[in-house]
């Protein structure tokens, strides 16, 4: 019980200074300064995971003509008409 109190003294120093001279307040302060922080962590680690997951993301467009693929790379153009 005593671990508990003093990891909850530590974390509540942590989060910024004392907000009241009553214990109780002060622990209800910290909690919601605790409430807040969980929050944009959470929204921060959504956000990164987002960005690595679109990291390297580019559209693909296949070129096809006359049945071969041709890559744009190369000069191939998008061409819907069908060649005779």
């Amino acid at each position: 019980m005593k671990k508990q109190k003093n990891a909850w003294r530590l974390l509540a120093k942590a989060l910024g200074e004392k907000a009241s001279k009553c214990d109780k307040e002060a622990d209800k302060v910290a909690l919601i300064r605790l409430l807040m922080f969980l929050s944009i962590l959470i929204t921060n680690c959504f956000i990164v995971a987002n960005a690595i997951r679109h990291w390297n993301d580019k559209p693909e467009i296949r070129l096809i003509i006359d049945g071969n693929y041709v890559p744009s790379e190369f000069g191939g153009e998008i061409n819907t008409q069908k060649v005779l």
